[in-house]
């Protein structure tokens, strides 16, 4: 028998206790290979922390997590941690505003935030370069972080993601801060980047449907830290299930490709 490849991510009763509140309330998920997950919830339901919890960034209060075959607490996290490309707004505030576009992407090799913590070769320049070109922007790979718009920003951090050639994408509102057409440009490349046969398993963390890219195949529903649903977008993604987890009445259509929302009861 052929070999298979391990499940990129598998949380099994996990929850998160924070004073006494339970932030995750036994959630179980699993994110196959090649898989493209969106993660969808209100503010303060829990969606960040999974993705703290998924990144191996922080640990559960109980509960089982295993990424790319390994389980957290019996594995070294520092060198699974370089398996996993993250993309958020916290991480772009954790980093020095005059490093090239380059450097921001190259050091995403080691799971680092300076070039001095660790050696780098010409290779490793040009495998970020190469990063930078696939989120079209290879043209600004000398320019500092601090220069970019803030679309620009966001794509070198998508590039960052994929420095490692990473078995796991986490992507936690990629799209935050964004106008209309900087929004837009970004939902067109994720979905360029979820149509990639050499794309790993992804999940994206977004607020509202409409910044869910083409592409993405399932979707996981939190509220108040628990799972409400999960599953395949044309399965689970419906007025009624969206309605719930934003607690109030929504409307829902699909048009060009993409999902609109929008309040019924207003």
């Amino acid at each position: 028998m052929g070999r298979t490849d391990p499940t990129a991510l598998s949380l099994r009763d996990v929850t998160l206790v924070r004073e006494g509140r339970a932030i995750l309330d036994n959630v179980s998920w699993e994110v196959a290979p090649n898989e493209r997950w969106v993660v969808l919830g209100r503010n303060g339901c829990g969606k960040s922390t999974l993705m703290k919890i998924a990144s191996l960034y922080l640990h559960p209060s109980s509960g089982e997590v295993e990424v790319l075959g390994e389980k957290l607490g019996r594995t070294d996290v520092r060198s699974l941690r370089k398996r996993i490309g993250v993309a958020s707004s916290g991480m772009a505030e954790q980093l020095r505003s005059d490093l090239a576009a380059t450097d921001v992407v190259m050091t995403a090799k080691n799971a680092a935030l300076e070039p001095w913590w660790h050696t780098y070769d010409d290779a490793d320049r040009q495998r970020a370069r190469d990063c930078l070109d696939r989120m079209e922007i290879g043209r600004l790979a000398d320019r500092s972080f601090a220069t970019l718009s803030s679309g620009e920003k966001q794509r070198v951090l998508l590039a960052r993601t994929l420095m490692p050639e990473p078995g796991l994408l986490i992507l936690d509102e990629p799209t935050a801060g964004l106008d209309l057409a900087g929004r837009e440009d970004l939902v067109r490349t994720l979905g360029v980047l979820a149509a990639g046969v050499e794309t790993p398993a992804t999940v994206l963390v977004t607020h509202h449907v409409e910044e869910i890219p083409e592409g993405f195949t399932h979707v996981l529903m939190l509220r108040e830290g628990q799972v409400l649903s999960a599953g395949t977008l044309d399965d689970v993604l419906t007025e009624a299930n969206l309605s719930d987890c934003f607690e109030m009445q929504l409307g829902l259509e699909r048009r060009h490709g993409r999902w609109w929302a929008w309040g019924t009861d207003l």
